[in-house]
């Protein structure tokens, strides 16, 4: 039968692989939402709604921002839709109708509001696993 130090060190092994397992899947995490906050950035700069260092600040806020711990979970609940947001996909050769049209202002508080609920999603993933 083991002894109380052996099960006392499997306990800490494992708790340090559950440690690591952890990091690496928010890392993977960060990154991919690195990825995905560039690349809104970059369709900014080519857009002319930026310029470079603004969209090299903004890439650098929303990872800080990414990283800081949750402050409560309930707030993030009531913000969350009841049902998937729609998007609609035009074909490269279709203009937007005048609903679709809106001002740069809004389209790039639009953008930003994505780049918050991708954050807030990619926390609650972060507290799930």
């Amino acid at each position: 039968m083991p002894g109380f130090g052996d099960i006392v060190q499997k306990a800490f092994y494992l708790g340090v692989g559950l440690a690591s397992y952890a990091g690496e899947k928010a890392g993977g995490k960060l990154a991919e939402l690195r990825s995905q906050v560039q690349k809104l950035a970059d369709e900014m700069v080519a857009k002319g709604e930026m310029t470079t260092d603004e969209a090299r600040r903004f890439v650098e806020d929303m990872m800080k921002q990414a990283q800081q711990p949750q402050s409560s979970g309930a707030a993030t609940d009531k913000t969350q839709p009841a049902e998937p947001r729609r998007i609609e996909i035009l074909e490269e050769d279709e203009q937007p109708t005048a609903k679709d049209s809106s001002s740069d202002d809004d389209d790039v508080n639009g953008l930003r509001s994505q780049v918050l609920e991708l954050q807030e999603e990619l926390k609650r993933l972060q507290r799930d696993e």
